[in-house]
């Protein structure tokens, strides 16, 4: 169903307390100021996921406290139209009129999945993104953002990773076609800009952990995962058994700090180019130290075991928020104890019906 939110509507916090900044209203060194207006439309994709429903809760927190424009949110989940048929995505663009829009919206599956239908993940995340972006064309969208993913940089590549390498080589065999078509939004992107002067910009999240995220144990990313593993230890008295040796590296962003700024973004940030969206390198985390924070938070008190006969993968893939750093010099994110015990508490409570 889709979720329009406005000034007036009911808000509700299930004990959700980590801390929400202060909105951000600087602009770009010589850009123009894209502060939304209570006449705006803003339309998000894909609404429905971890992203969207930390932009909801970010959204809602601002109308509380009378720091947002009066926009009106739409947040769009698969039940409002299938966006890789484009009659469908008419539809919606037709239905709602959004002046701007965010697309979290893809074709997503886990390690397996992406090897086995890489044709698949190709074909349909190319048409969904190509129908979004000709819509948000034709209908005079005032700016799209829309989502890549880290993954689609290159395979082999220096570290820290930053907005000018994504083109440099290519992207590992086991997402192949989903990193190349989550490439092609960037290329067109420049296309549209070049061509008839649309603003569609994109942003490259790290690894996003927070409420409302996918906690299936077959396909979800590390965090959910560990979480949900930990409560089956805790609940059953079995040991907790984390993959590999726990020594690999990764950047963690909680959600509503990413949702925080990808506002910024919409309100502020003005170039084609796409700008990563990540903590500090030096909030860099082992696996190991995420496992022991996730232990805290459920209060774990039984054994904890690394399985070092499954592979670690990829022992780091460290990126850059110079360029963001560079806008925002003093945004403080979220800590990693605070995010993940919100987390926690929230698969905790909302157990029977969190995606697992």
């Amino acid at each position: 169903m889709t979720s329009s939110i406005e000034i007036d509507k009911e808000f509700k916090m299930v004990s959700e307390t980590a801390p929400v900044h202060a909105q951000v209203t600087m602009t770009q060194d010589g850009g123009a100021d894209t502060a939304l207006t209570d006449s705006d439309v803003v339309m998000v994709t894909g609404g429905s996921g971890l992203i969207g429903k930390a932009l909801e809760w970010v959204v809602q927190e601002q109308a509380r406290k009378g720091t947002s424009a009066g926009e009106k949110w739409v947040f769009l989940s698969s039940k409002d139209g299938d966006l890789v048929d484009r009659a469908a995505t008419e539809a919606i663009f037709v239905k709602h009129r959004p002046t701007h829009v965010i697309h979290l919206a893809a074709k997503v599956g886990g390690l397996f999945a992406n090897m086995r239908q890489k044709v698949d993940f190709y074909r349909q995340n190319v048409l969904l993104n190509d129908n979004v972006m000709e819509c948000c064309h034709k209908f005079k969208v005032k700016k799209l953002i829309s989502c890549l993913s880290t993954c689609i940089f290159p395979d082999k590549t220096s570290y820290p990773i930053d907005e000018t390498m994504i083109h440099n080589g290519a992207p590992h065999m086991s997402n192949y076609g989903y990193s190349y078509a989550k490439r092609m939004i960037d290329v067109m992107n420049v296309c549209y800009r070049d061509d008839y002067g649309c603003n569609f910009t994109s942003i490259v999240p790290t690894n996003i952990y927070g409420p409302h995220d996918n906690f299936k144990l077959e396909d979800s990313h590390v965090i959910p995962g560990l979480i949900h593993k930990c409560y089956i230890a805790k609940q059953e008295g079995t040991p907790f058994v984390i993959w590999g040796s726990g020594t690999p590296l990764r950047q963690f962003i909680y959600s509503r700090d990413l949702a925080e700024l990808i506002v910024w973004t919409l309100q502020n940030y003005e170039s084609t180019e796409p700008i990563i969206l990540s903590v500090d390198e030096a909030a860099e985390l082992s696996i190991k130290q995420v496992a022991e924070s996730i232990v805290k938070a459920m209060d774990f008190q039984g054994e904890v075991v690394y399985d070092t006969s499954k592979s670690d993968g990829q022992h780091k893939k460290t990126a850059s928020n110079k360029k963001l750093r560079s806008f925002l010099p003093d945004y403080e994110f979220t800590s990693f104890e605070e995010g993940i015990q919100v987390a926690c508490d929230w698969f905790v409570e909302n157990y029977d019906n969190a995606r697992k």
